[in-house]
């Protein structure tokens, strides 16, 4: 288990939190290099790596090595160096679409807790996010003392179940929505995956986690998870690995047409670079305004760039699948698995829902501060 207290999340504390993330006690060198170069330390773990990227258990034993080689070791949402956090993460989505999903939950519960003041995260721990509310797979979670919870029921979409340690989770008390966080490891935890029939991201063998009396703790207060900062943050990180997979993509399709350019072909590939240096332009702009304003509500600031990204990842889709055909479908397994990868990542964006709510808050804004698309 994990150190149960519980701290304020004010600035020192999750300065704190973050340090006790980042660890310095007996580091090897090459773990030293990947703290200080993070993205340069985990580009050449990528370069070497090899692995079954359909096969669950070996994605599981792929993140196991980044976590040993402290590749987790981002920089915080807003910390500063936001985009330096994106292009990690869109790094390991180039590589593979499901190996991010693991990677980015990891490193998004990580930032959680250091953002909500959680004080110890056990050595070597591996963790996932599972905040779905399904109308039927609901967490029951009843206060104990010291701000431990039980909790009861199940929870539905949990991505990687079988190759984490740790997870945070969304519960209910009473009618109030609490996060908690809890060991794996428990008798009173049990996963089914029987559900899952996936062809795109099939190794993240997402599946019900049940809990029959599971000990967690609660952390922060109700409504916190969803009304911090680091929520929408963190919803911006996604679009990150959008982007870094259609990125992906656009480079297995420009050897293909340089090594056999034609108009259409060419024509193809300029359409994917406006898609991509668009949806990068917002990408470096969000991030910039996170940084400047790390304690506001970036809702509209994460919906537009979540909305632009999904856009352009579905544009290159379209465009490398008319510009080569079917022989990489068919004969190039990289190429393949990302093609039917991508669009159903690309279904953790809520389309029209975003839209709608993006609309919304656009005209809010032009109501209350004037036109919001001038230069």
């Amino acid at each position: 288990m994990f150190d149960t207290r519980i701290r304020a999340a004010d600035h020192e504390a999750k300065r704190r939190a973050h340090a006790a993330v980042q660890g310095d006690d007996g580091v090897a060198a090459n773990d030293q290099d990947s703290v200080k170069n993070p993205l340069a330390a985990l580009d050449a773990f990528l370069a070497r790596a090899s692995f079954d990227a359909s096969d669950p258990a070996a994605l599981g034993g792929i993140l196991r090595q980044m976590v040993d080689a402290r590749l987790d070791r981002l920089p915080l949402p807003g910390s500063g160096q936001t985009l330096a956090r994106w292009r990690a993460l869109a790094a390991v989505a180039a590589r593979d679409l499901g190996l991010v999903k693991l990677f980015e939950g990891h490193t998004d519960a990580l930032a959680i807790l250091a953002e909500l003041g959680a004080v110890a995260v056990p050595a070597g721990s591996r963790w996932g996010v599972w905040a779905a509310e399904a109308p039927d797979a609901r967490v029951l979670a009843t206060p104990l003392a010291d701000g431990e919870l039980r909790l009861a029921g199940t929870k539905a979409w949990c991505s990687g179940a079988a190759a984490v340690t740790h997870a945070l989770v969304t519960a209910w008390v009473g009618d109030a929505p609490v996060l908690a966080a809890l060991a794996l490891d428990q008798p009173s935890v049990s996963i089914d995956t029987h559900h899952w029939h996936a062809v795109g991201m099939q190794a993240t063998a997402s599946g019900d986690v049940t809990f029959d009396g599971t000990r967690a703790v609660q952390l922060g207060i109700p409504h916190g998870y969803v009304r911090r900062p680091g929520f929408w943050q963190g919803g911006a990180g996604i679009a990150a690995c959008w982007y870094g997979a259609a990125a992906g993509l656009a480079s297995m399709m420009a050897e293909a047409v340089a090594a056999r350019p034609d108009a259409h072909r060419l024509a193809h590939m300029g359409a994917v670079e406006v898609a991509l240096a668009g949806a990068a332009a917002v990408l470096h702009e969000t991030a910039a305004q996170i940084d400047a304003h790390p304690a506001e509500d970036m809702q509209s600031a994460t919906l537009r760039a979540r909305l632009v990204v999904e856009a352009a990842a579905a544009a290159v889709v379209e465009h490398a699948g008319r510009a080569l055909g079917a022989a990489p479908l068919c004969r190039n397994e990289r190429f393949a698995r990302a093609m039917a990868d991508l669009p159903v990542f690309l279904r953790q964006s809520h389309a029209e829902r975003d839209l709608a709510a993006l609309a919304e808050r656009s005209l809010g804004q032009r109501r209350d501060h004037g036109d919001p698309w001038l230069l």
